[in-house]
């Protein structure tokens, strides 16, 4: 058999249904057809045809492809093609079954309920592994890409319904050569996820994506996006000016030393702020994992099932108790465990 230089092929999608739509372009859930009976669920991000033909807008999307390509982890929506079609151009990606943070913060406000500190720890937590490989991938050569994902908010937090928390979104994340924005002439972010220097309009590193996590995680803790306001301009003099609050204060169950790490990632000064998402990882896990056994994707898994379903408005008192339906064998195992040590 000759040695096999290239193999060419074409790939056929059909569309399911659409599962977000923006003004610039669509997200939709696809079937990729193979050879036979082969069939694979996806994810497919259209740009629409005005924006496709702006090149500025398409050498961005482009580089967004390029750049998530090689971001091969658990914690990341992995992309699989870049594709153009009567000059309309998409991507390809990993299609996870699952709801936005967005979503999941959503439910809680309207069952009147607070999420448990401990998965919302957890939820954070993931993100920062996610971003830890991020920020610390290089090119072939082993040269730094110096990523910085820049719009970490909940709708670009996505939780499958088997427990993995995945970001996504990597289109406004400015690296190396890959990505097109200007830092100083615009804004890139939303307004209330926004770190201090991208509000000044400053050259953010790495670091600025911490301060959106410690954000997020507030919002979790919280209900409500504590620099969020009506009117754009005031919401980011909130980010710049706005006095940390001790959240020790604004909930009553939370542990110090979580208030200790969102105070120490929602430091304005990027210097005193987490120096990598590494060490914003390690002091979560540190926090949640330092007593014993913690939140899994598992658990979480468990808790989504529960919080969607018919009997949502108990979750969170249910999962305090321990009483989370399909956790009970988790409790069993861990009296098991303990009634045989030493």
């Amino acid at each position: 058999m000759a040695k096999l230089k290239k193999i060419q092929s074409e790939l056929h999608f059909e569309i399911v249904n659409t599962i977000a739509e923006g003004g610039m372009g669509v997200v939709y859930e696809a079937k990729q057809i193979g050879a036979g009976p082969f069939s694979k669920r996806v994810a497919i991000k259209l740009i629409r045809e005005k924006y496709s033909k702006i090149e500025a807008f398409r050498n961005n999307f482009i580089g967004e492809a390029r750049l998530v390509a090689d971001l091969i982890h658990t914690n990341i929506v992995q992309t699989y093609q870049l594709g153009e079609i009567k000059g309309q151009y998409f991507i390809t990606m990993e299609f996870v079954d699952g709801i936005t943070l967005e979503d999941f913060i959503k439910r809680h406000t309207q069952t009147n309920q607070e999420i448990p500190v401990d998965l919302a720890a957890f939820i954070v937590s993931r993100v920062c592994r996610g971003l830890s490989h991020a920020h610390q991938k290089c090119d072939k050569t082993g040269r730094p890409l110096g990523i910085v994902h820049r719009d970490v908010n909940p709708r670009n937090i996505i939780l499958a319904f088997e427990g993995d928390v995945k970001l996504t979104d990597f289109g406004i994340a400015k690296a190396l050569d890959l990505m097109y924005n200007k830092e100083g002439e615009v804004i890139a972010g939303k307004d209330e996820y926004l770190s201090p220097e991208q509000a000044r309009r400053e050259v953010t590193d790495a670091r600025a994506d911490l301060f959106s996590c410690a954000i997020v995680l507030a919002e979790m803790l919280l209900g409500e996006n504590i620099f969020e306001t009506n009117s754009e301009e005031a919401t980011r003099k909130n980010i710049l000016g706005l006095t940390i609050p001790d959240f020790t204060e604004m909930r009553s169950d939370l542990d110090p030393r979580l208030d200790d790490i969102l105070q120490h990632a929602f430091q304005r000064d990027r210097s005193k702020r987490f120096q990598s998402a590494q060490q914003m990882l390690t002091a979560l896990e540190l926090f949640l994992y330092g007593d014993g056994y913690g939140p899994t994707n598992e658990k979480l898994a468990s808790y989504i099932t529960d919080l969607f379903g018919k009997n949502s408005s108990g979750a969170a008192m249910r999962w305090n108790l321990g009483e989370t339906p399909g956790l009970e064998q988790d409790e069993e195992n861990l009296d098991h465990q303990a009634k045989y040590q030493p």
